[in-house]
């Protein structure tokens, strides 16, 4: 069974930073490629980042392209996301997920639990 398991999740003021880590078990990472989604209140799943099997290859939303890096050290079986300059309205619950490299969540075999990123003004 793969397990994902993301932390690094917090209250953070506009225009500051926060790094996510999602902790992959279970399998080895470089078995998939991986993704960051994310989920406002209210709001459907949309796509943050994804990246391939070795790293050479990332994609990003526009909303975050310019801000936000996605990274993979598959010896660590780890995944990040670096956040900068964030904005109120990345404010969500970020998740992330191992299968397909790609935007569409529909790609995805398995899913963490999520970690709460809040943005205030």
């Amino acid at each position: 069974q793969v397990r994902l398991v993301e932390s690094g999740g917090g209250l953070v003021q506009a225009g500051g930073s926060l790094g996510l880590s999602c902790a992959v078990s279970g399998r080895t990472l470089s078995t998939y490629g991986m993704g960051w989604f994310r989920q406002a209140p209210g709001k459907e799943r949309e796509f943050v980042a994804t990246i391939n099997w070795n790293g050479a290859n990332t994609y990003y939303a526009d909303s975050v392209k310019g801000r936000f890096t996605i990274s993979r050290d598959n010896a660590k079986n780890t995944v990040y996301l670096q956040m900068n300059s964030l904005k109120p309205e990345d404010t969500a619950v970020y998740y992330c997920a191992a299968g397909t490299a790609t935007p569409n969540p529909y790609d995805y075999y398995f899913w963490g639990q999520g970690t709460q990123v809040t943005v205030s003004l």
